[in-house]
């Protein structure tokens, strides 16, 4: 029958961004691949059997926390096959960093998509599957979709790790802002050299503009996790970069971005017109602070015109990866504001926000 042992990793890789790691585990009777957040396996599948399969359910090896053997019905290989080597294996991580694809001499072997989830009944998919079970689904049934995902990943991580791409991208969006916003002024990292890179443009006041215009530059470069799983078609949405008009100190106002650039990577979220964030330390802390007294929120528009101020100016109709990027724009708000949102919906904030006249360009 075989006797089962301490499982020991084939393989293990974490997500670019540093929110995810994948593990595979073999116990000398199942290999298995689980998706891990910080705290804890948030989805598995399983791979392969490697002794003869069972007919039914091991009860007794799931009630042990182990892998299962798949049921001789549900696999191609219901004698089992060999071992797995760690040699052969490889982690391709998805371009949003939340869904990972392992790799077998460089052909799909599992994939664990970003909408898997254990809790929900959704496992990964498998080669070696058929149909669907509870412990894994056919990956072969799943190609026709996964197949241009995979290979979107493949040529995504291929330009992220060229030697240009990222200075091209950040060359173009800079090259898009210039006519909008004017000439450039101070630029700052906000990622302090990790993924995903994204900085900061500085678009001083001037003759014809009362305010500075502060825009991340890289975030839009990759998609944001979790679009797809709540928006029918994501595309419109799934590349975003942040800005925000000010009178206040650019050097100062600049921090909100530290937080926020690279939050939805690192969070596994995703920003959206309408959406707003807690600053996640003291309130006397919060840069924008200055701007409206008790703030410790924003709140994030794409149309902030329906504020008080000069009409904003217009920065769409750059796109990267065949997608539109939109711009959203930080307007602090409080908690009060901010759980107003939440219960009510952001159109009843900005109602609100108009009633008293706020502005969209922050300031004293």
């Amino acid at each position: 029958m075989g006797t089962p042992q301490h499982p020991v990793t084939l393989l293990e890789s974490f997500s670019p961004y540093g929110s995810r790691k994948v593990t595979v585990e073999y116990d000398g009777l199942v290999t298995a691949a689980y998706l891990h957040d910080d705290t804890a396996a948030i989805s598995a599948t399983w791979i392969a059997n490697h002794r003869p399969a069972p007919q039914a359910t091991d009860q007794a090896r799931l009630d042990a926390g182990r892998a299962p053997l798949m049921p001789a019905a549900r696999t191609k290989h219901p004698g089992g096959r060999p071992p797995l080597r760690a040699d052969t294996l490889q982690a391709l991580w998805f371009e949003e960093g939340a869904g990972v694809a392992i790799l077998e001499s460089g052909r799909p072997l599992a994939v664990i998509a970003g909408w898997s989830d254990m809790d929900r009944g959704m496992p990964g998919y498998s080669s070696d599957v058929i149909g669907q079970t509870p412990f894994g689904w056919s990956l072969d049934d799943a190609m026709e979709g996964l197949a241009p995902r995979l290979e979107r990943s493949r040529a995504y991580w291929r330009w992220r790790q060229s030697a240009n791409g990222w200075s091209q991208f950040q060359q173009a969006l800079l090259g898009h802002l210039q006519p909008r916003l004017g000439p450039g002024g101070h630029y700052w990292d906000a990622s302090a050299g990790k993924q995903p890179l994204t900085g900061v443009t500085e678009r001083p006041n001037s003759a014809r503009r009362q305010y500075t215009v502060l825009s991340t530059v890289g975030m839009s470069a990759q998609r944001m996790p979790v679009v797809e799983q709540v928006l029918d078609d994501p595309s419109g949405y799934a590349r975003i970069e942040l800005a925000v008009a000010t009178t206040l100190p650019s050097a100062q106002v600049a921090r909100v971005f530290l937080w926020l650039a690279t939050y939805p990577w690192h969070a596994v979220t995703w920003f959206g017109p309408g959406h707003s964030v807690r600053w996640y330390h003291e309130p006397a802390t919060f840069p924008l602070g200055g701007g409206v007294p008790g703030a410790e929120a924003v709140l994030l528009l794409d149309s902030p015109g329906s504020l008080d101020g000069p009409e904003p100016p217009d920065l769409s109709g750059f796109a990267f990866g065949g997608d539109p990027v939109r711009w959203l724009w930080i307007i602090p708000i409080s908690e009060r504001d901010r759980q107003l949102a939440k219960d009510r919906g952001s159109s009843a904030l900005v109602s609100r926000l108009a009633t008293q006249h706020r502005s969209w360009i922050v300031g004293p």
